[in-house]
């Protein structure tokens, strides 16, 4: 029912996550990158990237694919050192450079933040992030009040509603969940 998404980003909201540097790759340079595309490879089609305050662009080259990623080389990263420096750095796109998703689809970076309410209107929290362990994507729902998260399945049944331009989800949680 999702891309793959980063969670959370303080990033404008033209631009999209598409991966993070994880750290450097070897010694000479290579940077290990974690794609948050739904075809991880994909993340090397809308290169340059840039910083989330988007001073910053890199055309990113994949070498090859690694645990969990890619190693990737980065113009003018040079030594371990360098491609250390690097990590955490998020990779951001253009909106307007992706593809334009198919109506049950969504970026992550839209649905953060947005307010949950039931399907009888009372208000149940708002997204914080969106994770995926595996088993489909989970909404990370903070309550008022509460300082424990709550985990929506992000699935047809408990989330019949996502109205982006109303920036509110109709949730129909499974019983006990809240």
């Amino acid at each position: 029912m999702t891309t793959d998404q980063e969670p959370q980003s303080n990033a404008a909201p033209d631009l999209i996550c598409l991966g993070a540097i994880a750290g450097a790759y070897g010694v000479r340079g290579e940077v290990r990158l974690k794609s948050f595309c739904a075809e991880p490879e994909a993340i090397a089609d809308y290169t340059p990237l840039t910083s989330e305050d988007g001073r910053q662009s890199y055309a990113v080259t994949l070498t090859r694919p690694i645990k969990n990623g890619f190693a990737a080389r980065l113009p003018g990263v040079e030594t371990k050192e360098e491609a250390d420096a690097l990590k955490g750095l998020r990779l951001f796109a253009p909106r307007d450079r992706l593809p334009a998703l198919p109506d049950d689809e969504f970026y992550h970076a839209d649905l953060i933040g947005l307010t949950v309410v039931d399907t009888g209107g009372t208000e149940l929290g708002k997204v914080r992030a969106v994770m995926d362990h595996g088993a489909g994507d989970l909404l990370e729902i903070a309550a008022p009040g509460a300082s424990a998260t709550v985990l929506l399945p992000f699935t047809r049944e408990a989330v019949p509603t996502v109205d982006l331009d109303a920036r509110r989800i109709v949730a129909d949680p499974p019983e006990g969940l809240f």
